[in-house]
């Protein structure tokens, strides 16, 4: 970081810092973080997006999707499921997945949008 992008002296608004440290007494960060920390990983948003793209698939047709095998698709999505990313139903003896909610869908909305404008930085 070049001394451009950061403060040159040390200050700060009291009270706007701490109005924000107030308010984040009363939201679960944590819970927010490991939202974002369970879609991070390449495959788990892989699958995010496919669910985004349909409706819902099963399990073979997201193992295809994302190259690997059942096994590896099932313990991505039993990740995601315990984050509230997905919710999935059975029938028969095939489980069915998709996205659990319209804001997990505008978060990767969102995501792919920013990607789009060459925001994101690999």
């Amino acid at each position: 970081m070049s001394n451009k992008e950061t403060c040159e002296i040390y200050c700060y608004d009291e009270e706007k810092v701490s109005r924000i440290q107030d308010e984040l007494q009363n939201v679960n960060i944590s819970s927010i973080a490991q939202l974002f920390k369970a879609i991070a990983e390449e495959n788990r948003a892989k699958i995010t997006f496919a669910l985004l793209k349909s409706e819902e698939l099963c399990v073979c047709d997201i193992a295809n999707i994302i190259g690997a095998t059942v096994a590896n698709a099932s313990h991505h999505l039993r990740t995601l499921h315990a984050q509230g990313i997905v919710k999935y139903r059975k029938e028969g003896k095939q489980a069915f997945y998709s996205l659990d909610d319209a804001h997990v869908e505008q978060l990767f909305v969102n995501a792919l949008a920013h990607e789009k404008e060459g925001k994101v930085n690999v």
